[in-house]
Parts: C-alpha cells; sequence; structure tokens
C-alpha cells in the first residue's frame, strides 16, 4: 500500500496545520509581550495564558458537535476566518489597550482555535481511512482491513506530531525575532495571513458526520458520552492521562525561576534550555514516525517517563549543560506522549465520534494546561525550583505504571469495541 502521506488530501490537512501552528506561535509570543509590556504583571501574562487556553476547554466539544450536525460547507474554514478577525481585532486592542477586551477576544479565539485542531484530528484520521479504501479499489491493498486502518491513522498521526514538533522549535524564535523588530500588532497580522491561508487549504473540506446520535448538540454530545461510558478502557486511559498530565504541564512556570535562580543561567541559558527540549519534541516526534509497529502503550508511557526523568533531572541538575541535557530527555518524551495518547483514542473510537472525542482530547489537553500552571507556580512559591521540579517529576513517574496499564487495556479492546460501535452506528442508519 502507497503511504497515505500521498493523498493530496491529506497533505493539505498537514500543510494547513502547520501553517496554523507557525502562525500561532507569532500570536502567542506578540500577546505575552504586549499584556506584559502594557501591565508589567505576570499574573496579567497567566490571566491571558489561561483565557486563551483554559476557558475554551468547556466549550469546544459542544462547539465541535455544533459544525458536526451543520450541513452547511465550508464550516471548518469558517473557524479559521473568525479566527482571523478576532486576530485583527487583538491587533487593533494592543493599540489602544484594555486588558478586559483583549482577554474576551482571546478567549473567543482560543476556543475556535481548540475546536478547529480537534476538528483537524479527526479529519486526518478519516483521510486516512479513506485511503486505505481506495488502495484497496485501486488494487494496491489485498483488502481495507482495519489493522492496515489504523497504521494509517497512526502514520498521518506521526506526520502531524513532526509538524508540530518542527514548529514548536522554529515558531517562538522567528515570533520573537518579528515582535522585537516590527512589534506585536505587526506579529499578529502575520497571524491573521496564517489563518486565511488555512482556509484557503482547506476551503472544500466538509466535517458534517450524518450518523451521530441525534441533529442536536445535546444528542451529539450524549452519543458521544455514552461511548466513553460503555468503553471502561477508554474511560480509564483518559482519567490516567489527565493525571500525568496535570503533573507534566507544571513544568512550564518552574522553567524562567529554576535557569535564573538555581542554576544562575540568565536569559541566555533559558533559551538553550527550551532549544534542547525543542530539539528532543522534534527528534521525538521522528523517532514516533519511524516506530509504527510499536505498541502504542509502551510508547505513550515510555514518553510520559521521559518526561518525569527530565523534570527530576532539572531537579539534581548542577549545571546548565547537564539540565540540557535532560532537557533533550523530556524533549523526546513530549513527541511520544501526545500522539500515542490521540493514535491510542482514535482507534478505540468508531469514524462518527472521532471529532467529539478529539475536542474531548483537546479540552482535557487545555484544562490539565490551566491546573499545571497553578500547581508549578504554588509548588515554586512553597519550596524551590529544584524541588518543584523533583516533585512533578516524581508525580509523573508514579502515573507511568497507571498510563501503562489503562493503555494496553485500551489497545487490546480496540478492534472489539470499534467493529461494534460501527455496527451499531450503522444500525442506527438504515431505514426502519
Amino acid at each position: 500500500m502507497r503511504s497515505p502521506l500521498e493523498s493530496g488530501r491529506l497533505r493539505r490537512i498537514i500543510a494547513a496545520y502547520t501553517v496554523n501552528r507557525l502562525g500561532t506561535w507569532f500570536g502567542v509570543v506578540a500577546l505575552m509581550v504586549a499584556v506584559y509590556d502594557h501591565t508589567h504583571s505576570a499574573l496579567a501574562v497567566a490571566a491571558l495564558l489561561l483565557a486563551w487556553q483554559a476557558l475554551p476547554a468547556f466549550v469546544v466539544p459542544a462547539l465541535v458537535a455544533r459544525v458536526e450536525a451543520s450541513e452547511r460547507r465550508h464550516e471548518l474554514s469558517g473557524l479559521y476566518l473568525f479566527e482571523a478577525l478576532a486576530t485583527a481585532a487583538l491587533a487593533v486592542l494592543l493599540r489602544h489597550f484594555s486588558l478586559a477586551p483583549v482577554l474576551l477576544i482571546a478567549a473567543l479565539d482560543g476556543t475556535a482555535a481548540l475546536a478547529a485542531s480537534a476538528l483537524l484530528r479527526s479529519e486526518v484520521a478519516r483521510a486516512a481511512r479513506d485511503h486505505v479504501e481506495q488502495s484497496a479499489l485501486a488494487g494496491t491493498l489485498e483488502q481495507a482491513s482495519e489493522e492496515a486502518m489504523q497504521v494509517a491513522e497512526r502514520r498521518a498521526n506521526a506526520a502531524l506530531n513532526v509538524a508540530f514538533s518542527t514548529t514548536f522549535v522554529i515558531g517562538p524564535a522567528l515570533a520573537g525575532v518579528i515582535v522585537a523588530a516590527a512589534g506585536a500588532s505587526s506579529a499578529l497580522l502575520i497571524d491573521v495571513g496564517s489563518f486565511l491561508l488555512c482556509g484557503a487549504l482547506l476551503i472544500d473540506l466538509h466535517p458534517h458526520v450524518e450518523i451521530a446520535g441525534g441533529d442536536s448538540v445535546g444528542a451529539r454530545l450524549r452519543a458521544a458520552w455514552q461511548h466513553i461510558s460503555e468503553t471502561p478502557s477508554l474511560r480509564g486511559l483518559l482519567l490516567a492521562e489527565t493525571l500525568a498530565l496535570g503533573f507534566i504541564e507544571s513544568g512550564g512556570p518552574i522553567e524562567i525561576a529554576y535557569v535564573k535562580s538555581a542554576l544562575h543561567a540568565g536569559d541566555r541559558g533559558f533559551g538553550l534550555l527550551l532549544t534542547a527540549w525543542g530539539a528532543g519534541a522534534v527528534l521525538g516526534s521522528f523517532v514516533f514516525a519511524r516506530l509504527v509497529a510499536r505498541p502504542l502503550a509502551l510508547m505513550l508511557s515510555a514518553g510520559t517517563f521521559a518526561l518525569g526523568a527530565a523534570y527530576v533531572g532539572f531537579g539534581v541538575a548542577p549545571t546548565l549543560a547537564i539540565a540540557c541535557a535532560a532537557a533533550l530527555v523530556g524533549g523526546i518524551g513530549n513527541g511520544l506522549q501526545w500522539p500515542s495518547l490521540i493514535s491510542i483514542v482514535q482507534h478505540v473510537t468508531p469514524p462518527h465520534l472521532q471529532g467529539r472525542m478529539m475536542g474531548g482530547v483537546e479540552s482535557i489537553g487545555a484544562v490539565c494546561t490551566a491546573v499545571g500552571l497553578i500547581l508549578g507556580g504554588v509548588l515554586v512559591a512553597l519550596s524551590s525550583p529544584r524541588v518543584a521540579f523533583a516533585l512533578v517529576g516524581a508525580g509523573a513517574i508514579a502515573s507511568t505504571g497507571v498510563l501503562l496499564r489503562q493503555a494496553t487495556r485500551a489497545t487490546r479492546a480496540t478492534q472489539p469495541a470499534r467493529a461494534d460501535n460501527d455496527e451499531r452506528a450503522a444500525v442506527a442508519a438504515s431505514p426502519p
């Protein structure tokens, strides 16, 4: 079978995702710098991140269900157009700064961004499965088996992960240069251009799902919740991931204090630490792409363990060089952990529920980011950066065993659960 990446549709989705992630870095860096410059308050920056990343988590699943319920075309492109308009409004507001409107528009923008990301992940899985079916019809594949479709999904997720990790390294550096040279508003206008380009690339993508548990948004959300309730392995996996991710996301607010007060390395040291982490993330994403035959449960738990070990390494590292080595390990874990979770959830979820499940997963990530910001900040305030890193690292390592057990259960239940749900969906869609 040809690689699913030979699909033009899939290549366009990945290209749009890459452009979006790169543009998003311009927006995030510009807004953080502008808010701090106008307020001189770290709390205001934290409020911005909470508004942009955490608050949307409570709305995104319903928005995804609403988009999937719509029979109008161009709904996904519409989300990107909304983001472009919201970001343009933020660029104007920065010239006449007021914190409350900035936070409100950032929350609206973040809601559209998370929903679009969830729908894109669902479309990536759908495009990969369609490629397998088309290959079987064309005679380049013996049959469109569930195993072949899962491998195709995993390869597509790996490509998405490579794009994410690459922009994670390049994006902040480019954004910093643009903001310093041209100002925050100019960087936001570049972000506007990225959203418009994404909308154009995905203009013919139609995320409507007919078999979705009902016409109303509430009915569709209940169908997704019913799937989670009837799949204990999936429920256990999501709970275990929430626990692990809460510890993992706590590292963010500790880093700057760690570099400056524990390592005494200054801004240059902070940049080197982030660069090492980013390089590890790119390396980890390529490892995930290469090891498509490895058990996903093992990849997920290995990534989580590497992240926890990196944090413990930060806690004991006597020099910046050793801390950067730990950051490289943590970045590799970063490149393995999240795509492994996405692949497992997709494998255990029937196609007609993919969008809503991806919306739920994105929301879990956003909520855990908010929890991590608070937990990391509290631990630093009560102890020290080294102790804080050691504690959250130990927590992440401790969660590895639970995550491995739940992920193994989920992957073992994948084929029966998915086949059963697909059969029930087909029955529900058949005429009386």
